[in-house]
């Protein structure tokens, strides 16, 4: 099949066919087919994580003042907003493949590059163009995914991806402690595992799925059908920016050494993966509003008590670990509790909304953590994270004794989501339309 052809339907599973042409694995449920793509994109996050936390560590280093690197830092989350329209424009023009390894290829000399110009600006220029590319890439990831799924499938596949693009992050920052950040080793570390993402992938995939864009839904539209949704979403982006955006940031300026800093940042990833499951299977038996008042109220309380803590201690950790892990649900939660409110075949577009609303979240996190703590302290890092829950618990518990919510019974199920994670990976939460050729045949 040739690379920009589109995918055709078969009877026999109900699913799409045309993606990368992977030995399928021995449980018989498809998910073997999975492997390369997945490994590909555990590679990439690795080399993102530890790309992200070293940096953070250097602009300490660097002197370039905490409201200068909350901006740099903040620079990846607006490449990655834009970096998925203009993903999709190149995928529709030159095909998936393509596309993968340019953008990967870019990515990874991104990373050597702020070797050469040791700068606020340029380094912002760069973080946002990483962030373009990382973008990039997970559109091609997500759109293999799709393709590949079938209907039972298609939840399995999604929490795969999600420990993928978690536990990568999580490995990247502990990476942290392979080498001196005020040397060269780590960004060359960085480069060469982001390279090596092209290897499963490239060597693998001999045809291009289809291009399923998600059918767009105005954030007017949005508000009006599941508005706690939103407000779920676009505070999580706030607390998910900021934490992994200039978390190492204020580790370093906190005095931590370098062992300490990466636990800090693997504490919070790690309270993800673990808590992700079963706070989104309680809210499917309970109420959804409730759980993420719930959730969110916790959130606000444990970072409310971090300043409290000495910072790197063994306690801050634990504390670290469960806000984590209250925080990053979140996410799952507004966009399960936005599917409860919208109809079946809006979903996607209500989703890919989300996405990009929690994007722009996520470029305010950065920012605001910077300002605040050079115009304070380092510990008032924490009032941000404290300010966006609480925004969450106040608006929940308006809407609670406002409006009735959905019954139970009618609740959908909640799905682990990647905190970074492009509007293509929606797609996974349903089955899409099937495209069709250009003469108009499935």
């Amino acid at each position: 099949m040739a690379e920009n052809a589109v995918g055709w339907l078969e009877k026999d599973d109900g699913g799409v066919v045309g993606g990368p042409l992977i030995e399928a694995g021995p449980t018989g449920h498809g998910l073997g087919a999975a492997r390369a793509l997945l490994v590909g994109m555990l590679f990439i996050q690795v080399g993102g994580g530890l790309q992200g936390v070293l940096l953070g560590v250097r602009t300490e280093s660097e002197g370039f003042g905490l409201a200068v690197s909350g901006i740099v830092m903040a620079s990846f989350f607006f490449g990655f907003l834009i970096g998925t329209r203009l993903a999709e424009h190149f995928l529709a023009a030159v095909g998936h493949i393509r596309v993968f390894a340019a953008l990967a290829s870019m990515a990874s000399g991104v990373s050597i590059l702020h070797l050469l110009w040791i700068n606020p600006a340029a380094w912002a220029l760069l973080r946002m163009l990483f962030g373009l590319c990382i973008a990039g890439v997970l559109v091609v990831v997500e759109s293999w995914l799709n393709d590949m799924a079938t209907n039972t499938t298609r939840g399995r596949l999604l929490s795969m991806y999600m420990v993928s693009s978690m536990g990568g992050l999580t490995l990247g920052q502990l990476l942290l402690n392979g080498g001196d950040p005020e040397g060269f080793e780590l960004f060359v570390i960085s480069s060469v595992l982001i390279s090596a993402a092209l290897v499963p992938i490239t060597l693998s995939a001999t045809s291009a799925p289809p291009l399923t864009v998600p059918e767009p839904l105005s954030l007017r539209q949005l508000i009006t059908l599941a508005p706690t949704g939103v407000v779920t979403a676009f505070c999580a982006g706030i607390s998910h920016g900021a934490l992994l955006g200039v978390g190492a940031v204020y580790a370093a300026y906190e005095g931590l050494p370098t062992s300490r800093i990466a636990l800090f940042l693997v504490a919070a990833t790690a309270g993800a993966i673990a808590f992700q499951w079963p706070i989104g299977s309680l809210s499917d038996r309970v109420s959804r509003r409730a759980v993420i008042f719930a959730a969110a109220a916790a959130a606000a309380a444990i970072a409310g008590t971090l300043p409290l803590v000495e910072p790197g201690s063994a306690s801050s950790l634990v504390l670290v670990f469960c806000f984590g892990g209250t925080t990053f649900p979140l996410y799952s939660l507004a966009i399960a509790l936005t599917g409860d409110w919208v109809p079946s075949s809006q979903l996607n577009g209500a989703s890919a909304a989300l996405v990009r609303t929690a994007g722009v979240g996520s470029i305010i996190g950065p920012v605001a953590g910077g300002v605040v703590m050079s115009l304070t302290a380092p510990w008032t890092f924490f009032l941000v994270l404290v300010g966006a829950h609480a925004v969450i618990v106040a608006y929940t518990g308006w809407r609670i004794a406002a409006r009735d919510g959905v019954p139970i019974s009618e609740q959908g199920e909640c799905l682990p989501w990647p905190t970074r994670a492009s509007a293509m990976a929606v797609n996974l939460l349903r089955r899409p339309p099937i495209p069709l050729r250009k003469n108009g045949r499935p």
